[in-house]
C-alpha cells in the first residue's frame, strides 16, 4: 500500500469558465483525483455551491493527518474546521489508496456528493465509516451558500471525466492468472509468508515499482456454508440473481460484522436481545465483545433468528479489494508481477480466524486461476528520479516487497546509486526471506550495505530501528550525501519507532537540537526524501 500525494495539476476547468484561479485550481485538483467514476458527470447546483462557498476559516492545512494518531485525537484537532475537512480527519491517514482516492480527494469527493460511499476506507474500519455517516448527516444542516446575484449567475459548464482503463482502478478491474506460491518461511517459523506470481501478459498491464497491487479475493466457501447453515436456508436460494452461496462467496464481506446487520437482528428479535442489537448498531459494546463480532460471530450471538437471505444479504457491506506492495519490477519481469504475502489466521474463542485475501492467495486459489485485479498507482513512493542518488530502504517482515521491486528494478535499468537495505524479523534461521537473492546481490555489488536484526534470535528483542541506532553515523553520513530514506511496513508501531529512531540519528550525528532533527526529518518528508509505505 502507497502513500499518495494529490495528483499533478490538469487543466480540466476550460480558463474561460467563470471561476476565479483559486476555484479552477480547486476544480481541476479535484476532478484529478477522481480517478474513475462510474459515469462522466458534471457539477449538479448543489455540488456548485459547495465549491464555490469561500471564507470558510479552513487554512488547508491538515495537522491531523498521521496515521499513528487515533481518531479521537484527530477528530479534536478538526474542531471548528468544515465538515469537508473534518471528514479527510475521520480517515484512516494513511493515503493508502484502497477507497480509490487519497484522504483528502475521499473526503472533498464526499462533501461534494459525487461519491455517495462511506465504506471504502478500509484501514479507519467501523470508526471512520460511522465518523463519515455522522458528518454526512452534516451536510444537510449546514447553511446554504449564498445565491449569486442575477448578474454573475453563470450555469457551471459540464466536466466530462475519463473513464479509467482496465486495471487502472478499482471499479474498473481487468483480469489476471495466478502462476504460483512459495512458502518463504523455513523450519519452525511462527509465521505464514508466500511469495505469490500473477501473470499479467494477457492483460497487458503494466506497472512501476513503488505502485501497488488490488486483488479482489473471494470468501472461503467453509465459512460461507457455516453462515447459511446459521440462516437455516438452501445454498441455491436466489438473490439478485445469484445463488445465496455465490453472492456470499463473492459479493460481500463477512468480517467484521456491519451496524446494518445488527440494525436488521434489531427488527426480527425482542427483549434483551433487541436492545443488545441496538446498542451495538449504535457503536455501544454492551457484552464487550463487540471488536470480534464478524458477521458469523454475530449469528451465533443471536441464535435463533432467521433473517430472510436477501434482507440478510442487503445488510452486508461489499467485499472489498486488498492492497499489496507489488515486489517485482516490470524492468526485469514484464508480464509477471510479484507479491509477499502474509497469511493471516488466528484464533478467537475456540473458533479459528483467517484473512481473506491473505489466504486465498496463499491457499485457495489455483495455479491457472483467473481473478480480478488492478494496479494502484502510486504518486508518492518511488525511486528517486536520478539514478545516481542513494536509497535507504527499511523493511521488516513483508515489509521488503517494495525494496525488492526497488533493487531489482535499479539493476535492470543500471542505476549507479548506493543501496541500503534493513531487514528484520522474527529468526534468522527462519525468516530469512530471498535469502540467497539478497546475498547475491550484496555479492555482486548492487546491494551496498544490508543490516539485518531479528527480534527472537536473543534474550532481548532487537528491531531494525535498534540496528540504525548502532550505524547511527554511517546512516547520517548517507543522508548527509543527499540518500532518499524509505520505510514500509506497520503504521502504528514500526514506522513511529524508526522516524523516533532517524531525529534521534539526526540529532546526535548531525550535531542539531532535538527540535532541530525533527524540523531536518519533516523537510525531509517535504521534498519527498523520506517516504513511507504503511499500512
Amino acid at each position: 500500500m502507497n502513500q499518495i500525494t494529490p495528483p499533478p495539476k490538469l487543466d480540466i476547468i476550460p480558463a474561460s469558465a467563470p471561476f476565479s484561479d483559486a476555484q479552477r485550481s480547486w476544480l481541476n485538483g479535484f476532478f484529478a483525483g477522481l480517478l474513475s467514476p462510474d459515469v462522466a458527470t458534471p457539477l449538479s447546483a448543489e455540488q456548485g455551491a459547495a465549491v464555490m462557498q469561500a471564507g470558510d476559516g479552513d487554512d488547508g492545512e491538515a495537522p491531523w493527518h498521521d496515521q499513528t494518531m487515533p481518531i479521537a485525537d484527530r477528530m479534536k484537532l478538526a474542531e471548528g474546521r468544515p465538515v469537508r475537512r473534518k471528514m479527510m480527519a475521520a480517515m484512516a491517514q494513511q493515503d493508502c489508496g484502497q477507497c480509490g482516492y487519497n484522504c483528502h480527494d475521499y473526503s472533498e469527493a464526499i462533501a461534494t456528493r459525487s461519491e455517495a460511499r462511506l465504506n471504502l476506507c478500509v484501514p479507519g474500519g467501523k470508526e471512520t465509516a460511522r465518523m463519515l455517516k455522522s458528518l454526512y448527516e452534516e451536510l444537510d444542516k449546514a447553511p446554504a451558500a449564498k445565491a449569486p446575484e442575477k448578474a454573475d449567475a453563470v450555469a457551471a459548464p459540464a466536466v466530462t471525466v475519463t473513464i479509467a482503463e482496465p486495471g487502472r482502478s478499482r471499479d474498473n478491474p481487468t483480469e489476471a492468472t495466478f502462476l504460483s506460491r512459495r512458502l518463504l518461511n523455513k523450519g519452525k517459523s511462527e509465521k505464514e509468508t508466500y511469495h505469490v506470481e500473477f501473470d499479467l501478459s494477457a492483460s497487458k498491464l503494466d506497472y512501476i515499482v513503488g505502485d501497488s497491487f488490488g486483488v479482489f479475493a473471494r470468501n472461503d466457501v467453509g465459512l460461507v456454508d457455516q453462515i447459511i447453515a446459521l440462516l437455516g436456508a438452501s445454498h441455491t436460494t436466489k438473490v439478485n440473481g445469484k445463488t445465496l452461496r455465490e453472492v456470499l462467496i463473492d459479493d460481500v464481506s463477512l468480517s467484521p460484522a456491519p451496524d446494518s446487520l445488527f440494525e436488521l437482528i434489531s427488527f426480527i428479535t425482542g427483549g434483551a436481545q433487541r436492545e443488545k442489537a441496538r446498542a451495538l448498531a449504535q457503536g455501544e459494546d454492551p457484552d464487550g465483545d463487540a471488536a470480534t463480532l464478524d458477521v458469523m460471530a454475530a449469528l451465533q450471538k443471536f441464535s435463533g433468528i432467521r433473517p430472510h437471505p436477501e434482507a440478510f444479504v442487503e445488510a452486508l457491506e461489499p467485499l472489498q479489494p486488498r492492497l499489496y506492495s507489488i515486489s517485482s519490477s516490470h524492468n526485469a519481469t514484464p508480464g509477471k508481477l510479484s507479491l509477499t504475502v502474509d497469511s493471516v489466521r488466528y484464533v478467537i474463542g475456540k473458533r479459528k480466524r483467517i484473512g481473506v485475501a491473505s489466504t486465498f492467495l496463499g491457499e485457495r486459489i489455483a495455479e491457472g486461476e483467473k481473478l480480478k485485479v488492478y494496479v494502484q498507482k502510486a504518486h508518492g513512493f518511488g525511486l528517486p528520479q536520478d539514478p545516481k542518488t542513494p536509497v535507504i530502504m527499511i523493511g521488516p517482515g513483508t515489509g521488503i516487497a517494495p525494496f525488492r521491486a526497488f533493487l531489482l528494478d535499479r539493476k535492470a535499468t543500471g542505476a549507479p546509486g548506493k543501496n541500503w537495505l534493513f531487514f528484520g524479523h522474527q529468526r534468522s534461521d527462519c525468516d530469512f526471506f530471498y535469502q540467497e537473492e539478497l546475498n547475491a546481490m550484496k555479492t555482486s555489488g548492487l546491494l551496498t550495505r544490508m543490516s539485518l536484526a531479528w527480534s527472537r534470535d536473543g534474550e532481548k528483542k532487537f528491531y531494525v530501528q535498534d540496528r540504525m541506532r548502532e550505524v547511527g553515523r554511517e546512516l547520517w553520513t548517507w543522508l548527509a550525501e543527499g540518500a532518499h530514506l524509505y520505510i514500509c511496513g506497520d503504521a502504528k508501531r514500526m514506522a513511529k519507532d524508526v522516524e523516533r529512531a532517524l531525529v534521534d540519528i539526526v540529532a546526535q550525528f548531525g550535531a542539531r537540537s532535538t527540535d532541530e532533527a525533527v524540523s531536518f526529518v519533516a523537510e525531509l518528508k517535504k521534498t519527498g526524501r523520506f517516504q513511507a509505505d504503511v499500512y
